[in-house]
């Protein structure tokens, strides 16, 4: 490589760590008592370690730093069933899989989520929108899965698509509500929670599956 191709590498290299510090110093101002839309450009700038003149090089504005967590929580989201469903290959079933392999996210991604579920009721009506964007590509994968896997572990799916996409909105509802309380919850909660909400995502399912 040239002495140019490496300086470019260099600065692209350079680029990315900047604005993933830009993304993670929001990240981590984000608690119970501050909400992304609270946040100042300067103070989320000296959480980076970076001047607030170069913000303007990777992000328009805060809202546009915000839109690209919201993308980048949707798509740990999307992965996170992803990772479910290969679990789910491996060991145990498909709602305690999922809840766990849910729940294992939350720990790592605590203020990622708290973004989404604030946000998603919050004043910003482009936050609305494209949270609601994202819950929807979760829905939609979700729907696909209950359509070809095995519902209740044993046989196959008997809904029709009407009942599945209901059946998927009710169950990521279900987990968001459940997150939601996890949030900053003890191990103890979070294990009483994840429970709960795995008897009530078993109580959904037969009801989908016999309520015809």
């Amino acid at each position: 490589m040239t002495n140019k191709g490496k300086l470019l590498t260099t600065r692209s290299e350079q680029k990315l760590k900047t604005r993933r510090a830009l993304l993670d110093g929001a990240l981590q101002i984000l608690s119970p008592e501050r909400v992304f839309s609270n946040l100042s450009l300067r103070e989320v700038t000296r959480a980076a370690g970076i001047a607030p003149t170069s913000f303007y090089r990777h992000f328009d504005d805060m809202n546009d730093l915000g839109l690209a967590l919201v993308e980048e929580a949707g798509l740990a989201l999307r992965q996170l069933l992803r990772k479910a469903r290969s679990r789910i290959k491996e060991k145990g079933t498909a709602i305690d899989t999922s809840v766990n392999t849910f729940m294992e996210y939350l720990v790592n991604n605590t203020n990622h989520f708290r973004l989404l579920l604030r946000e998603h009721t919050g004043n910003s009506e482009e936050f609305r929108t494209a949270i609601n964007i994202e819950i929807q590509h979760f829905v939609t994968e979700l729907e696909d899965y209950l359509g070809k896997r095995e519902i209740n572990d044993t046989r196959p799916s008997p809904l029709d698509n009407i009942t599945i996409n209901a059946l998927a909105e009710a169950m990521v509802t279900i987990v968001f509500h459940m997150g939601g309380l996890a949030l900053d919850a003890s191990k103890h909660q979070r294990d009483e929670l994840a429970s709960k909400a795995k008897l009530q995502l078993r109580m959904l399912i037969k009801g989908a599956s016999t309520g015809k």
